[in-house]
């Protein structure tokens, strides 16, 4: 049997991304066989895993349920399991899952909106996440003040930012009126607020930010602003194609786990201070 690295095991089984998981090892919080784990051991699937004391079933890469979600984040949320100040989170609004957890492929801000997809195998967020597989994501933007052609040259040709290097592979304008116009970009990275970074570079600020593209997925009307949808068997073997991985059946969210949400997403909070979002324009 193939031994594998600790982490990659540990995301595959949904317990969040290869780097949290790293974090989670070196923080002494995993063990292999009654001793505790070290950042570089690889193990198979035989050895008796704990995390947080609890003992985990480990699951072969085959064996690992693809689910996977599109989820239309409103402003407000946070895309964080838990906020101190109890905050609104986006995994509130999600179903809830018997023996496995949602991991966000990528983050949003607060105050950005739209798509948001969530996936129980934790390999296929990883990949889909890393700089290396260059996955787009586009976004719709409203920008205030005067946007000229040399600045949309400036910021496809790359911004030097504090953490590096920025670039749009594409501009696109959709119009508007006065001083607010509706762009829409695609990037190859999911850097924190890159988006609004690269325009606040060129002196202008964006004042409405939705993502309306992750990949090959498009947001759609199919989740309205706080609602989710499961992706098609179709839709999510194009994402494994996308990461490299190979097709396997998608498992549907069982009746128990779809009512389960419905029952609790009536007791879920209102976001306070934050208006509803309106629907960016589309392609």
């Amino acid at each position: 049997m193939s031994s594998e690295k600790l982490q990659k095991v540990l995301a595959r089984a949904g317990l969040g991304s290869r780097r949290e998981m790293e974090a989670a090892i070196a923080d002494g919080r995993v063990t292999v066989n009654g001793k505790v784990a070290t950042l570089g051991d690889r193990i198979e699937l035989r050895d008796k895993v704990t995390f947080d004391q609890r003992p985990l079933t480990l699951r072969g890469a085959d064996e690992t349920p693809r689910r996977v979600l599109m989820y239309n984040k409103p402003e407000g949320e946070l895309c964080t399991r838990k906020d101190p100040e109890g905050r609104r989170t986006v995994f509130e609004r999600l179903p809830r899952l018997k023996g496995e957890r949602w991991i966000a492929i990528g983050r949003l801000d607060i105050n950005t909106s739209g798509l948001l997809l969530f996936t129980t195998d934790g390999e296929l967020a990883n990949r889909l996440m890393h700089p290396s597989t260059e996955v787009e994501r586009e976004y719709a933007v409203r920008v205030m003040g005067e946007v000229t052609k040399a600045q949309i040259k400036q910021m496809v040709e790359g911004v030097m930012l504090e953490d590096g290097p920025a670039r749009f592979t594409d501009v696109q304008e959709f119009g508007g009126e006065g001083i607010n116009t509706w762009f829409h970009v695609v990037i190859m990275e999911g850097r924190n607020r890159e988006v609004r970074r690269l325009w606040e570079s060129q002196g202008l600020t964006v004042s409405r930010l939705k993502r309306v593209r992750y990949g090959n997925i498009f947001l759609d009307k199919r989740a309205k602003a706080g609602e989710w949808t499961e992706l098609t068997q179709a839709e999510v073997d194009d994402l494994a194609t996308l990461a490299g991985l190979e097709a396997r059946k998608v498992p549907e969210l069982t009746p128990d786990e779809k009512n389960r949400w419905s029952r609790d997403k009536n007791k879920r909070r209102p976001v306070q201070g934050v208006r509803r979002p309106r629907s960016a324009p589309k392609r």
